[in-house]
């Protein structure tokens, strides 16, 4: 799986990079079909203590999920939105296995 990661109006560290691709990974673990993934992390407001904003749009072959979350942290942001993922991944093996 191709995986972008994109900071806009800072600079992320290695740190944060290297945690939200094993997050990432293991999110891979859960449907191989997984072509690829484009994370936008992004500051808010910054008077606002929960600023951090991460976005992941996932691309699967005929569909694509997406979550937004908002958090104090990008980590606690990144894992919101990778839990939102799983339970839309969930949801369309479902859907998959009711067609069958």
């Amino acid at each position: 799986m191709n995986i972008q990661i994109h900071s806009l109006k800072f600079d992320a560290d290695k740190k944060l990079l290297d945690f939200i691709e094993a997050k990432m990974k293991k999110l891979a673990q859960l449907n191989e079909s997984m072509i690829s993934a484009e994370i936008f992390l992004r500051l808010d407001k910054s008077d606002v203590q929960e600023n951090k904003i991460t976005e992941i749009r996932v691309e699967m072959p005929r569909t694509s999920l997406f979550a937004k979350k908002q958090c104090k942290s990008f980590e606690e942001a990144t894992d919101q939105a990778i839990d939102a993922l799983k339970k839309q991944i969930t949801k369309q093996k479902e859907k998959i296995k009711k067609k069958i």
